[in-house]
């Protein structure tokens, strides 16, 4: 694997393994404050103060000016992190970290496959092959082997 691939490829699997320990702990914030709304509203205002933080860091807080000027459909990403957040947390409990990542993953692999081909978003156009597909397929039986 050449390295400018392997670096943002080391950095994805490194915030995964953030993304695995964040759902219990969210979960049992959940729980110990009873509610998974909430303790998900608190994940995302921790979050969001870190993102702000390191957005005036890294001399980009003239970008928070421009985000009025663009398309409101790119602000449904937030809504999209909200659920994720949520339904990990609410789900956790019931089928264990191991199968709700399952799931997450699957769900954003099928995603992004349609994404891929299509373009979406301006994103550069990456072909469904049978190699892709076989990838989803094998997660999925992932998926259904994480219940045994």
């Amino acid at each position: 694997m050449p390295t400018p691939f392997l670096i943002p490829v080391l950095v994805v699997f490194a915030a995964g393994l953030g993304f695995g320990v964040q759902a219990p702990l969210n979960a049992a914030l959940g729980r110990l404050i009873g509610g998974g709304v909430a303790a998900a509203a608190i994940s995302f205002g921790v979050g969001f103060t870190a993102l702000l933080a390191m957005t005036f860091a890294f001399g980009q807080g003239g970008a928070l000016l421009r985000a009025g000027n663009v398309d409101p459909v790119y602000w449904i990403g937030g809504l999209f992190g909200a659920l994720v957040v949520w339904a990990m947390l609410w789900s956790v409990p019931t089928v264990g970290i191991l199968t709700a990542l399952a799931a997450l993953i699957l769900g954003q692999l099928a995603s992004g496959l349609v994404l891929d081909a299509t373009g979406a978003f301006g994103l550069p156009v990456h072909a469904v092959t049978p190699t892709r597909v076989l990838a989803c397929l094998m997660v999925a039986g992932g998926l259904i082997l994480s219940r045994f």
